[in-house]
């Protein structure tokens, strides 16, 4: 039996909330400007003895602009970030939700740890006022899906509602969910993306338990730095990457802005150890190579990558490994940058927020820089676009996204069809 053929699929809509912009445009002039997001935290208080003291965080969003303040009260920040950047992919995109079949539309959105500030504030309360004073709006706060449904109900969307959690490769795995639904016909509009806020007590007081997280804090804008010898760890960061994806011949039917097409979809597991990476990055270059394959490309048309790279010792090693390998002398023509070393890492929103600036690379023809790379670590030979964005034509864009758990993605962009 032959199979019917696959559906062409394309990114009409963005919506980001970072450290370094509220909302697309801005966020991407600082990543371009080579500007970091990263300072002292200011979400809680720290005692003396804390060993991390600095994150990403977001200041300057609204989510009134969305939400209503006693709706608000109702949501987890994670959701809140989410259903900010929902917003403007949603504007962005200019369908109108109240027209047309809402069961063809529909959003994949998930989370790394959903509501773990809902979590903290719950148990503290439990543990001090007992179980009768808990809300009951707990539930729906900390769910992991809580986003992926409230985006679905704001904008009427009653196709599939799905949620992933694949740590810091769950945006990305979110997207390429959400690119294989529409490619076989099962919707025509997707949102995708992942939301996260993890800057909590726990999570920090956890990840330094780890020595996951760098101790750079008397210099927080300089605390991330991929590739380089000095690096000690990744910075945490909260926000959120959403993306509305679409069928070509839809969005063509209503003359609608395309900014890049989705070309390919790579995921692996490592097998390997539940937080650290195949030290050989095996299972990254068999995401890229899953993707490439995809997309029906040779090695030599990737011209850029927006590499995982989150300022870990092991994790950016496994992956120039992973890239020297799949592409060999062909390596050192492409650009690899990490805007990680601008926004830190925002854990399960990660691969959204930087599938929007791969699909940005493709369209504008500009590629952000590295910051922070003084001086790259033995063996790290490639272009990693070194402090200041560099101008060329990208005829594909990979983003790659990986995760504890050996979790390995890659999503492949190339120009407006």
């Amino acid at each position: 039996m032959s199979s019917l053929p696959k559906r062409r699929v394309v990114v009409t809509g963005l919506g980001a909330v970072t450290n370094v912009g509220a909302d697309v445009p801005t966020m991407w002039a600082s990543l371009v400007a080579g500007r970091s997001g990263i300072g002292p935290i200011t979400g809680f208080e720290q005692c003396d003895d804390w060993p991390v003291t600095i994150a990403g965080e977001v200041a300057d969003f609204d989510p009134s602009v969305v939400v209503d303040r006693r709706e608000a009260k109702r949501m987890d920040r994670f959701c809140l970030l989410g259903l900010f950047a929902s917003e403007e992919a949603a504007r962005d995109c200019g369908l109108d939700f109240t027209a047309g079949d809402p069961t063809r539309r529909g959003v994949v959105i998930g989370s790394g740890v959903g509501g773990i500030i809902t979590i903290e504030n719950g148990a503290q309360k439990l543990m001090t006022a007992g179980p009768r004073k808990m809300s009951p709006f707990i539930v729906p706060k900390l769910m992991v899906n809580a986003c992926a449904g409230n985006v679905s109900i704001r904008h009427n969307l009653k196709g599939v509602n799905s949620a992933t959690a694949t740590a810091c490769a769950t945006g990305a795995h979110a997207i390429g969910t959400a690119y294989h639904l529409i490619q076989r016909g099962d919707a025509d509009v997707m949102f995708a993306g992942g939301s996260e806020a993890a800057i909590s007590p726990l999570c920090i007081a956890s990840f330094a338990a780890m020595k996951a997280l760098s101790t750079r804090n008397g210099d927080p804008t300089k605390a991330s730095r991929p590739f380089d010898r000095d690096r000690d760890g990744f910075v945490m960061a909260e926000g959120a990457g959403i993306i509305v994806l679409e069928e070509y011949d839809h969005a063509r039917a209503r003359d609608a802005k395309i900014y890049a097409e989705v070309i390919g979809f790579g995921s692996s597991g490592d097998a390997q150890h539940i937080a650290a990476p195949d030290p050989e990055g095996l299972g990254a270059q068999a995401a890229m190579t899953m993707a490439i394959a995809q997309a029906g490309i040779g090695l030599e048309q990737v011209d850029y990558i927006n590499a995982h790279g989150t300022s870990t010792p092991l994790g950016d090693a496994a992956e120039v490994y992973a890239v020297k390998n799949l592409f060999g002398a062909d390596a050192k023509r492409l650009a690899l940058s990490s805007t990680k070393s601008m926004t830190g890492h925002a854990l399960g929103a990660a691969g959204g927020i930087e599938s929007v600036v791969t699909i940005l690379a493709v369209h504008e023809g500009t590629v952000p820089p590295t910051i922070n790379l003084d001086q790259p670590d033995d063996g790290f030979d490639l272009d990693f676009v070194a402090h200041e964005a560099q101008s060329r034509t990208v005829r594909c864009g990979l983003n790659n996204s990986f995760g504890f758990g050996g979790h390995n993605v890659t999503l492949a962009f190339g120009p407006t069809p």
